[in-house]
């Protein structure tokens, strides 16, 4: 009988730490890179409430899958989170399908790994001092990767609600991963910002969620909440002076709002921005100055999912983990 192996959340946790997702969505990138990944342009449809996206990809290796993700912002009213998500992994030389994860939390696990193997490659080895603008659902795995690859210090958290940043604060001092660094809620963008070696964005917003003039000399930014033409987490003089890193530039063109905005006013061109694969295989494409400031804008690749949901469903079937359920 043939069966599918179903893994919730709490599945993946277990299964697959941050810095095995990072390693993971490394190999994705350096397939990506070389060609042995094939990643179309993912499938938007807007619905009055929301954006239901689908997402497909094969990695040559890992396998081929299709996640479908609904994004709904007025869900944490209902008592509902913002995004619901499943993947489904097939095997790349039947199609036969293998396993079913659930997605949104795959989702947070590797959109964090890209922002940890992108601050490795791009932070300065020094850095120490974390800004994180978002308090959702993406926020916890992103400031998890940055502690992941670098020796955070001091973590300031800024959201427009103060019982949210507070809340998240006092969840984010608990995590092991922390490995001690002071965190505490931010009374303002500016405040979080100004002085931060490491700023992560991870909004909805459709506009620059802080000002140009807090970000300091050096600094490394990963802009990760904005993924359609219309959203903008990052100011145009920022994109103008940075050195830009994309996760695809095909995806980028069509999706990444802070980068199409800031083209539309001049500030940008597409012939400055590198692929993130790219810096796996000529790291001279990176960072070149202490004093620069670089920018990663992530919009999110199946990629990305692909290989991390199939070590998570490699490790589940050896150790008997996630429910097995009929299929065919």
């Amino acid at each position: 009988m043939q069966t599918v192996r179903v893994l919730a959340a709490s599945d993946l946790m277990h299964l697959v730490p941050m810095r095995d997702a990072i390693e993971a969505v490394r190999a994705g990138f350096l397939g990506l890179a070389s060609g042995r990944a094939r990643v179309p342009l993912r499938v938007h449809l807007e619905t009055p409430s929301g954006v239901a996206l689908w997402m497909p990809a094969a990695v040559e290796g890992h396998g081929l899958g299709v996640k479908a993700v609904a994004v709904f912002p007025e869900n944490p009213s209902r008592g509902l989170p913002t995004i619901h998500a499943a993947f489904l992994l097939q095997d790349a030389e039947t199609g036969r399908p293998l396993g079913l994860v659930e997605g949104a939390s795959l989702t947070a696990l590797r959109t964090g790994a890209a922002t940890g193997l992108a601050t490795d490659l791009l932070a300065r080895r020094d850095a120490g001092i974390v800004a994180l603008l978002g308090s959702g659902a993406q926020a916890g795995r992103q400031l998890e990767a940055v502690c992941t690859v670098r020796d955070v210090t001091q973590v300031r958290v800024y959201s427009p609600t103060p019982g949210r940043r507070e809340a998240f604060a006092a969840w984010a001092r608990e995590q092991p991963w922390v490995r001690g660094a002071s965190v505490f809620a931010a009374p303002s963008a500016s405040a979080a910002v100004r002085g931060a070696d490491v700023v992560v964005t991870a909004t909805t917003s459709r506009l620059p969620v802080f000002a140009p003039e807090d970000l300091s000399p050096g600094a490394h930014v990963n802009a990760i909440g904005a993924f359609t033409p219309q959203m903008r987490e990052i100011p145009a003089e920022v994109v103008r002076s940075a050195r830009v890193v994309v996760d695809s530039l095909e995806a980028a063109r069509a999706e990444a709002g802070d980068l199409i905005q800031a083209e539309q006013e001049g500030a940008f061109e597409w012939g400055r921005a590198v692929e993130l694969g790219r810096l796996l295989t000529d790291p001279s494409l990176g960072r070149r100055a202490p004093e620069e400031v670089t920018l990663f804008k992530s919009v999110g690749l199946a990629v990305q999912d692909v290989v991390v949901a199939a070590l998570a469903l490699q490790r589940a079937f050896e150790q008997g983990v996630g429910a097995e359920v009929p299929w065919a």
